[in-house]
């Protein structure tokens, strides 16, 4: 069995997605933090890479857009309270 890059991505973006709920859990990172999205985002870009170039399935292609998708709005949110908190201050 030969591994591809994307292989690698797509084991990168698993764990990513797993340490960061992990991680979660564990109170190590909040989940309107930056960090935890930024955790989720890659690592669902990883595995949609993976399923790309690999063995391409829509149901978990669907699942990382859907996912990409919640990371990139939390973050979004993030920016604005952020900048809303300074504002106030």
């Amino acid at each position: 069995m030969s591994f591809f890059w994307y292989d690698w991505a797509g084991y990168l973006g698993v764990a990513l997605v797993l340490l960061a709920f992990f991680l979660l859990q564990e109170r190590k990172l909040q989940g309107s933090g930056l960090v935890y999205q930024l955790m989720n985002v890659l690592g669902a870009v990883g595995v949609m890479l993976s399923l790309g170039f690999g063995n391409f399935n829509l149901a978990a292609f669907i699942m990382q857009v859907a996912w990409l998708l919640i990371g990139g709005y939390g973050i979004v949110r993030g920016i604005q309270r952020r900048r809303e908190t300074r504002e106030r201050s």
